[in-house]
């Protein structure tokens, strides 16, 4: 038996790698492949690219990463190739989707394509999106999680001991990525603590008015002595990795998730993160309320002390990934069930 992760090649159209969704597809191999099952990851153009690739080599399984091949094209590839499985892996959560009106569409589609069909399938990575579609359409929904590659070796960095104090606030400028709390958060964790503050962001991915939120985090820390804003460009996953090897703690308050990668980078580089509930796989004492700034803070300043907290998301990681290979093996062994 093998597997394929196939997600959306953006680079070739913009140069511009979609960057989450390709790293969560090789996390997931490298965990699959560890457990003995054959997985690959296929970056693909078109439905047309994905079709070419199938016609070369035989698999059993093609994950798709995203609602975005259009259902035509699906079905036909369904059609075409009927010893395949064909799974589309929604990797948001309901909230997000009302910023994808055509993910939504096609969410639904392949609700129905699936009725019609042996070999479609709609999943979710997050168990609370599966849920919904469940409980609101009675249409099944398979729960294909992401994975995460752990190293042997835990990552153990040094809690902050004074000195300037380095917070990042990671991911595409979204509003629903809570980023202007974040910001204003490690404002009054530096303040707090009597620490110059270095506030760490991602820069070149605005998106549904992410510019709009990076200028108010702008006005609101511009001329603040002893605070200064880092603007990085997006970068590679190695290269990511190691700016958050840099920071003393993350910030991750988001709206609505259903993974949350940057959190787990954080976890595999020894540092914590004050995440909403919307991470749920987190340890529950990284969880902050999503809409109280001194909240956030509060939580975040009792993290920067915790000489325990990076192994307790390392625990809390394992555990989720443990139980998202049992929900592979699961759905490998019987994908209509």
């Amino acid at each position: 038996m093998n597997v394929v992760l196939a997600y959306k090649n953006f680079a070739a159209f913009r140069n511009i790698s979609h960057i989450g969704l390709g790293v969560a597809a090789i996390n997931t191999a490298k965990v699959l492949r560890r457990e003995g099952i054959d997985a690959a990851v296929w970056p693909v153009m078109s439905a047309a690219d994905l079709r070419q690739k199938l016609m070369v080599k035989r698999v059993d399984h093609v994950i798709v990463a995203a609602p975005w091949i259009p259902t035509a094209e699906l079905q036909s590839l369904a059609t075409d190739f009927p010893e395949t499985e064909f799974a589309v892996n929604c990797h948001s959560n309901v909230g997000f989707l009302q910023a994808d009106r055509n993910g939504v569409k096609l969410v639904r589609e392949t609700m129905e394509l699936e009725l019609g069909t042996a070999n479609v399938h709609l999943a979710g990575n997050s168990r609370r999106f599966c849920r919904w579609v469940e409980s609101g359409f009675g249409a099944p929904c398979a729960y294909l999680p992401n994975l995460y590659w752990l190293q042997e070796h835990a990552a153990r960095q040094q809690p902050w001991s004074g000195g300037t104090l380095r917070i990042g606030v990671f991911g595409a400028t979204r509003p629903l990525k809570n980023l202007m709390s974040a910001a204003g958060a490690a404002l009054e964790i530096a303040r707090h603590l009597r620490a110059s503050l270095e506030l760490w962001m991602s820069g070149g991915r605005t998106e549904g008015g992410g510019e709009t939120v990076l200028g108010a985090v702008h006005e609101m820390l511009t001329g603040l002595p002893g605070v200064k804003l880092h603007l990085t460009g997006w970068q590679s996953w190695p290269s990511f990795r190691k700016t958050i090897a840099h920071m003393h703690l993350l910030l991750q308050p988001s709206y609505t998730e259903s993974f949350n990668m940057v959190t787990a980078d954080g976890v595999a580089e020894g540092v914590p993160s004050v995440v909403s509930d919307a991470i749920d796989w987190a340890p529950d004492d990284w969880k902050a309320n999503v809409d109280d700034v001194l909240d956030i803070a509060r939580v975040g300043r009792r993290l920067l002390h915790d000489w325990r907290a990076a192994e307790e998301g390392r625990r809390a990681l394992e555990s989720y990934v443990r139980d998202g290979i049992h929900a592979y093996r699961r759905y490998l062994a019987c994908p209509s069930g």
